[in-house]
């Protein structure tokens, strides 16, 4: 149990440090650099008591402050949570450097033509720095009642996947109305769509369990993959399809002192057990880091 000095210690984010991806590459190419990133803390059960969602925005604007590469946000309907494309379009305006991605978003919970033009928007307002993870659910618990929930089959849902992206480029890139006939996604005379900021639209991950080298049906529609990390897994690029993602890079960030001050301000909040966020105030009542 956590005594009180480290129950009100104020929420941390520390600067990412530098890492390599290993490739194939010969021995004398150095690997590019890979971006360290944020996953945050949408979901409710990922809340201190009396947390204030709010504080999210200032948690990401830290993040940012701090050097990490890109933030991310997950997608669910089994627990409360700050809906993904939400969250994204309230950060794309206030960020400036960092990638706002979904790691994984599921598109068979959205109408893909509305879903088209929210990406497109969540583009166009941070100036090209969104990244699109997509997943077809896990089988089982995590997967099967979201269709249920969704009023969609679960049977095919790879090909719904495959065809729902490629309907999204062929909007983002149409001159006028255009009509997309797939298998499952059926659509006739769709009227001009939301231009994303580049052309062709962000890139698209797959993301799942699958690993680089078992592609799944839809691979061949998206930029690369995000899979779910485990102690053996290694960071490779998948070889681009269609639009390529830029290369991952890492901005050199000047050295701070770190603090070792406590600070008991009663703008910061911790609970035990779970992670906690500043308040928009609490940067000024306690500075963190600086």
């Amino acid at each position: 149990m956590p005594n009180d000095t480290t129950r009100n210690q104020p929420p941390q984010v520390n600067a990412p440090q530098e890492t390599t991806a290993q490739t194939d590459a010969p021995q004398d190419r150095r690997p590019d650099p890979v971006r360290v990133g944020v996953l945050l803390p949408t979901g409710s059960a990922q809340w201190g008591e009396g947390t204030d969602p709010r504080d999210l925005v200032p948690f990401a604007l830290r993040a940012e402050e701090l050097g990490f590469g890109s933030l991310f946000v997950n997608d669910s309907l089994l627990t409360p949570r700050i809906e993904p494309l939400t969250m994204l379009a309230a950060l794309a305006p206030l960020t400036h450097r960092t990638t706002l991605g979904t790691g994984a978003l599921l598109p068979f919970l959205r109408r893909p033509v509305q879903a088209a033009q929210s990406l497109a928007s969540i583009d166009l307002l941070s100036g090209g720095r969104l990244a699109v993870a997509v997943g077809a659910g896990f089988p089982g618990r995590f997967g099967k009642p979201l269709y249920d929930l969704s009023g969609v089959p679960w049977e095919r849902r790879f090909k719904r996947l495959d065809e729902t992206v490629r309907l999204w480029r062929q909007l983002w890139t149409a001159d006028g109305p255009t009509s997309f006939h797939g298998e499952l996604l059926q659509f006739d005379e769709v009227p001009p769509a939301t231009r994303p900021f580049a052309p062709g639209g962000p890139p698209i991950w797959l993301g799942g369990a699958t690993p680089p080298h078992s592609p799944a049906p839809a691979a061949s529609t998206t930029d690369g993959c995000r899979t779910r990390p485990t102690p053996t897994t290694t960071v490779r690029a998948w070889p681009p399809y269609g639009w390529p993602p830029p290369p991952p890079t890492v901005e050199p960030m000047p050295s701070r002192p770190r603090s070792s001050s406590r600070c008991d301000s009663p703008t910061t909040r911790r609970t035990a057990g779970a992670p906690s966020m500043p308040t928009p105030a609490a940067p000024t009542a306690c500075p963190w880091n600086r």
